[in-house]
């Protein structure tokens, strides 16, 4: 648990150390182990904070429910990210990806839970539904933004150590090994010395260098990357509506799902047109 939480600092204060363990493939699903302890935990306070809007067992539920969004979206979308790369030539792991992505979820819930104390401080004073629950979508957004930030710095960094491991043949290298091939001995015949050039190799016989592997494209690596983040967060905020509520509204009564209606995006502009509406 001690190093669970020490993981955080260490995103936030040396990424660039995690860079370098993830293309290294170092102890990778040790560093994931600690960053779901993390990210769960931190997920499931905020969700207790956010269920307060209702009761107790609303606190709960959204306590074991807020984890299970982020990991279930995780589940769903990392076999799409790992193929994204594989087709366009980006050597990347599925334990890679998958501490990549994780890299993401926990610098946005470890965030999210810094929130916590001004979510509850509102919840207290504002008195109002419509703003809490606008407050906290807010601040779920905002916090994702950071952390995916997070993982768009760590595929750049990826992308870069494979534009540096690719070693093409130079000109230089070839003349060097074609002069080495040539350049014979003088022979010599009843001691005069015979100035016939020695027949020189041509290039394909002097041990060129095969063309080197195409390792990706690292522009059209990064575009693939916010496609994919894109579809991360329409599976995301479908499923925060498929697994609602979390909030629960004031005075009624607690339920652990709600009917499949409507979409987020309508409730969220509903929502702002009510607060607006005053």
């Amino acid at each position: 648990m001690a190093n669970s939480l020490l993981v955080i600092e260490r995103l936030l204060r040396d990424r660039e150390s995690v860079w370098r363990q993830i293309i290294e493939e170092r102890d990778l699903k040790q560093l994931t182990g600690q960053m779901l302890v993390s990210s769960a935990l931190s997920l499931a306070l905020y969700g207790a904070v956010l269920g307060f809007s209702n009761s107790a067992l609303q606190a709960a539920s959204s306590f074991v429910k807020l984890p299970l969004l982020f990991l279930a979206t995780l589940a769903i979308c990392l076999p799409t990210l790992y193929l994204f790369n594989l087709v366009f030539g980006a050597k990347l792991s599925v334990l890679q990806a998958l501490t990549l992505i994780m890299v993401c979820i926990t610098v946005t819930s470890v965030l999210t839970l810094a929130f916590a104390p001004i979510s509850l401080f509102f919840l207290i004073t504002a008195q109002s539904y419509a703003f809490f629950k606008l407050l906290n979508v807010g601040i779920l957004i905002l916090t994702a933004v950071v952390g995916l930030r997070f993982l768009t710095a760590g595929m750049r960094a990826l992308n870069a150590h494979q534009a540096s491991v690719v070693v093409p043949a130079t000109p230089a290298a070839l003349t060097s090994e074609s002069t080495s091939t040539s350049t014979t001995a003088p022979a010599k015949e009843n001691g005069a010395v015979l100035t016939a050039p020695a027949p020189v190799k041509p290039l394909s016989q002097i041990g060129a260098r095969p063309p080197q592997p195409h390792q990706g494209d690292g522009s059209t690596s990064m575009t693939l990357l916010y496609i994919w983040i894109l579809l991360f967060g329409f599976v995301g905020t479908q499923l925060a509506w498929t697994l609602r509520p979390f909030f629960g509204s004031p005075g009624k009564d607690f339920e652990l799902f709600r009917s499949i209606g409507g979409t987020f995006y309508a409730d969220v502009f509903d929502t702002i047109g009510r607060l607006l509406g005053g």
